[in-house]
């Protein structure tokens, strides 16, 4: 199948993407090929074979084989228009490696501040101490982007919505202003994935997933991955090579199983999560509701515009309440889980305190945050979980 055809659409895309003939087999699923020694049939062979693209061909395991291949293909073709796919060993390695592409010493980057603190951290620690400045911008900016650009300005790095706080940015808008200065555009859209936002064929350059999330969906495989655009795939190609990035064909086997529910999964755990946001909106203890789907949520309208739809992640402010308050809604709940992460089948919930996390747009919620990763579990048994934990809440706000 072509990632360049059209006409099929993304449901289909998930299912039949990257299974090349060559690399099944006849089988459905292409099997895991483990590999570090490539041997050749002579030494013209080997000399050959280092002195040629060696993308999709073996030469060295850690430049991948089919297994790897595979599943690189499949995420090319949910992007209509890219160019190619790298995986990585995680999330926080595919944004590092995205980065560390378009970035020397010396150069700017802009950085939404609403980014996933990783994110941050990596612009303000590793980038800094090789000469890359950061400037933090309102996520919410849009083509006011414009005034933010200086001489040093080389990329400008989105995520929308945002993890914590769920802005949408206006994302066509960025790419237009940047396009016309010459600068990068990279995108982490993870909440997402290409089947809600194709960011390729919006014109982004770099798009970004933590594939730990919704493509492996089972809270079971560490796993990142970046799509390039057109003229951007052989930069960071280079970038991940010498950076000895490489993710195991085991992984990459789990996170080829996972895509291919990766579309049921989405809507499942979207239209789950919207139930749940409207009934917590008709909540007193409850003061916000920030989903991206509902009207009150900042950035709705471009939502709207965009979007093809919603996935399970979003967040709440309760009404007033302390750490301890939030603490008894969370503890005591027995259809959520409390860790890092999502996009997995099961249900969480953390608490979240997004205001520490912000250079240039500090909004000071109501009350105590919690967000909530919904999974694949029965909704009136999650919203009878959350009924009982807004319960405990309010008795120990009240006293």
């Amino acid at each position: 199948m072509s990632g360049s055809d059209k006409t099929v659409k993304p449901a289909t895309r998930v299912v039949q993407a990257g299974r090349r003939p060559e690399w099944t087999a006849g089988i459905v699923n292409p099997p895991v090929w483990r590999a570090s020694t490539i041997l050749y049939d002579s030494v013209a062979d080997l000399r050959a074979a280092a002195g040629r693209d060696t993308h999709h061909r073996l030469f060295y395991g850690r430049r991948g084989t089919p297994t790897q291949w595979s599943l690189a293909d499949a995420l090319t073709e949910l992007e209509p228009g890219a160019e190619g796919t790298f995986l990585y060993p995680s999330g926080v390695a595919a944004i590092a490696a995205a980065l560390m592409s378009v970035l020397s010493p010396g150069d700017e980057l802009l950085l939404v501040d609403s980014a996933y603190d990783p994110t941050r951290a990596l612009a303000t620690g590793l980038l800094a101490r090789y000469g890359i400045t950061t400037r933090f911008y309102d996520p919410v900016i849009g083509a006011g982007i414009a005034d933010l650009i200086g001489p040093d300005t080389r990329a400008i790095f989105m995520e929308s919505p945002g993890s914590l706080t769920f802005e949408v940015q206006d994302v066509p808008a960025i790419v237009a202003v940047a396009h016309a200065r010459g600068i990068v555009t990279l995108l982490d859209n993870t909440w997402a994935t290409p089947l809600l936002f194709p960011a390729i064929e919006r014109g982004v350059d770099l798009t970004i997933m933590a594939c730990t999330k919704y493509v492996v969906g089972h809270s079971d495989v560490m796993m990142g991955s970046v799509t390039a655009g057109p003229g951007r795939f052989a930069a960071l190609r280079d970038t991940s090579f010498a950076l000895g990035q490489h993710l195991s064909p085991d992984d990459a086997w789990l996170g080829s199983r996972g895509l291919r529910t990766m579309a049921l999964r989405l809507r499942e755990q979207g239209e789950s999560a919207l139930a749940i946001a409207r009934w917590l909106e008709g909540r007193p203890e409850v003061a916000q509701v920030l989903h991206p789907a509902l009207p009150s949520c900042p950035g709705h309208d471009l939502f709207v515009r965009d979007f093809r739809g919603a996935t399970g992640l979003f967040a709440f402010a309760l009404d007033g309440g302390d750490e301890a308050a939030r603490a008894a809604l969370i503890d005591g709940l027995a259809h959520f889980g409390i860790g890092y992460s999502w996009g997995g089948y099961e249900s969480l919930a953390i608490p979240i305190d997004p205001h520490r996390h912000r250079s240039v747009t500090r909004r000071e919620p109501a009350g105590p945050m919690v967000r909530l990763q919904i999974g694949l579990e029965d909704v009136g048994d999650l919203i009878a979980d959350l009924d009982a934990g807004l319960d405990r809440f309010r008795h120990a706000r009240d006293g």
